[in-house]
């Protein structure tokens, strides 16, 4: 036999060998196959279905509709128009250095603004992000044109926010923004998709709740490019319900008319209900230029302007009342019965204290005032005579049973309280003690007293109606369109004083001889129309040399260090349907700068109701 296998035999090994070897690796192949196979469909087969999902079918957010704002007549104050808002969804972008740098240029963002925004979006990139909306059509043919090279940007047709008459009432009105991330955290906002307009100022943000609606929902198809191929659902936005609020438009026109370029603040009442008619605070701001998407760039102007055009001024503006305390202490004293009213006072021009001699307004004085020619007359040194015979502590309990010092309770956000002093404020605040002389500034308006035109007014209205706190309000009447059901807002009183038919008649009457007598600080504000009663005061910026009294306004003095100027009436006199307080910023002399402008007002709430 041969020993050795023949040449066949060794090549069958050979290729036995090879063949199993193959199916070694057809195995760990097969094996690594369905073992990927098995990952992907099983293992992690939701999120590749959800990542094809999210490349086919979207769910699109569908703002909604706020709902309208009307005056108390029924006209319109605010609504929505059909605009243009740029979207961007992150995950369709192909060049996203292109994309930014043009966004950029068309719409004047920086680069690390938009990228912020879109960093918010980092867990959801196939969500769309808001960049702006409001957009021009220039704009807009801006994007169009390079719609091939910008893929992830859309554009959709929205209502946008429509202040009707610009700036009119803009502090009242308010306006609206996109919800920004730290609002998103906030409980009264919880749940509400990024890009969402919410109330950010004024009654926009107040009664937000009631405007804002119910976002809808839409889902659709999309090809490659992230473009809308057709609608799979749609649920539709809506819930948004309209506010009818207490302003009169024609009286608001008027205030903002008559108060032009002057600083300041216009406040008019109904003193039977606390209805606020109009209400004015200038600088204003455009809140069309405010609402939607707006450039740090700008913000920040708005922010850094010196004359602080978001201030509010009618209800956040503190400001010494002057002369207008003097009614206030009127009543505090007949009511106290520590003046005879017809007894008269020497006034030969100030008021000798420790070492000081408190000036009046009035070189040389006025010679003997009784109670009615001092507030005709608004005569100083009777004050001072008076508030020392009072006390700072009784002047504070009278001025805080007016509601002074106090919050109002307005339907607006950011009201301030102002500040009725005594000793147990200061001690509080200054950890000082309470001065003697304080209390005789503190008479006359100034010192640390200080109060808004809305609590003016506030003040005001208990005397035109006889001792009624109702609690000022802006909102009238919530509408819901979809059911047609109203939702009525009634006055609120909130306490019956118990002042005297005496002490109203000698303050009303001494009111009334502001404006109608000749020696009246606004006899050349009195109207034909009707009769009205008021009260003028000029509030120091800067102290007097000698003491708390004297005048410094001069026309040689900067705008800026002149008298602030004050003028608070109730008309007509016999039955008053409205208050209105005026204050000018460094306006001078209430009789020449306010008083003139509250004549304005009244004459355009008043004309053609028969008074």
């Amino acid at each position: 036999m041969n020993e050795y296998p023949s040449l066949p035999q060794e090549n069958l090994k050979k290729i036995q060998g090879r063949i199993v070897f193959l199916l070694i690796v057809l195995g760990v192949g097969f094996a690594a196959i369905f073992f990927r196979a098995w990952t992907l469909q099983i293992s992690e087969g939701n999120f590749y279905q959800e990542q094809s999902e999210n490349n086919r079918v979207r769910e699109v957010f569908i703002q909604p509709r706020r709902g309208y704002i009307f005056d108390r007549t029924g006209k319109v104050l605010v609504n929505n128009v059909p605009g243009f808002t740029l979207y961007l969804i992150p995950e369709d972008v192909k060049d996203r250095e292109y994309v930014l740098h043009k966004i950029s240029e068309v719409l004047g963002f920086t680069v690390e603004e938009i990228q912020k925004k879109l960093a918010q979006r980092e867990s959801s990139p196939y969500l769309p992000v808001k960049v702006k909306d409001g957009m021009t059509l220039k704009e807009v043919a801006l994007f169009e044109e390079d719609q091939l090279n910008l893929a992830g940007l859309k554009i959709e047709v929205e209502y946008q926010r429509n202040y009707v008459f610009g700036k009119l009432g803009a502090h009242v009105l308010g306006y609206v923004g996109e919800i920004s991330e730290k609002q998103m955290d906030a409980p009264e906002y919880e749940n509400l998709p990024q890009g969402t307009l919410i109330g950010q100022f004024g009654i926009e943000k107040k009664y937000d709740p009631y405007l804002r609606g119910e976002a809808g929902e839409k889902g659709i198809e999309v090809d490659a490019l992230g473009h809308e191929i057709k609608v799979l659902s749609m649920k539709e936005p809506g819930g948004s319900k309209d506010l009818y609020l207490t302003l009169d438009l024609e009286t608001q026109k008027a205030a903002e008319e008559a108060l032009g370029e002057e600083a300041g603040a216009i406040v008019a009442i109904d003193p039977k209900s606390g209805d606020v008619l109009a209400m004015t605070s200038h600088p204003e701001f455009d809140p069309q230029n405010l609402s939607g998407r707006i450039s740090q760039k700008d913000w920040d102007a708005v922010l850094k302007d010196p004359f602080k055009p978001l201030n509010n001024r009618a209800i956040q503006g503190l400001y010494p009342p002057g002369s207008v305390f003097k009614i206030l202490m009127s009543i505090a004293a007949l009511e106290a019965d520590k003046i005879d009213p017809s007894r008269n006072v020497v006034c030969a021009g100030g008021f000798p204290f420790g070492k000081r001699v408190f000036r009046d307004w009035k070189q040389g004085g006025h010679g003997l005032v009784n109670l009615h020619r001092s507030l005709v007359e608004s005569c100083d040194v009777y004050y001072y005579k008076l508030g020392n015979d009072l006390g700072i502590d009784l002047i504070a309990e009278e001025a805080h049973r007016f509601g002074l010092g106090s919050l109002t309770g307005i339907d607006l956000p950011s009201e301030k309280e102002g500040i009725i002093p005594s000793p147990e404020w200061k001690l509080k605040m200054r950890n000082e003690p309470w001065f003697p002389g304080e209390t005789l500034s503190v008479s006359i308006g100034q010192g640390y007293v200080n109060f808004t035109p809305l609590q003016a007014a506030y003040m005001m209205s208990q005397v035109a109606n006889g001792g009624y706190r109702y609690k000022p309000r802006l909102l009238k009447e919530v509408y819901d369109r979809k059911n047609g059901k109203t939702e009525a807002f009634p006055p609120v009183l909130i306490e019956k004083q118990d002042i005297s038919p005496r002490t109203l008649k000698w303050v009303r009457e001494a009111l009334r001889g502001v404006v109608h007598e000749p020696h009246g600080t606004a006899y050349s504000s009195r109207s034909e129309l009707f009769e009205m009663a008021g009260k003028t005061g000029t509030a120091q910026v800067i102290q007097a040399r000698a003491g708390a009294g004297g005048n410094l306004n001069s026309k040689t003095l900067p705008k800026v260090l002149q008298d602030h100027a004050w003028f608070v009436a109730f008309a007509p006199y016999e039955n008053p349907t409205i208050v209105v307080a005026v204050l000018v910023e460094h306006g001078g002399h209430g009789g020449a700068s306010a008083a003139p402008l509250a004549k304005k007002v009244f004459e355009a709430f008043l004309a053609g109701k028969h008074v």
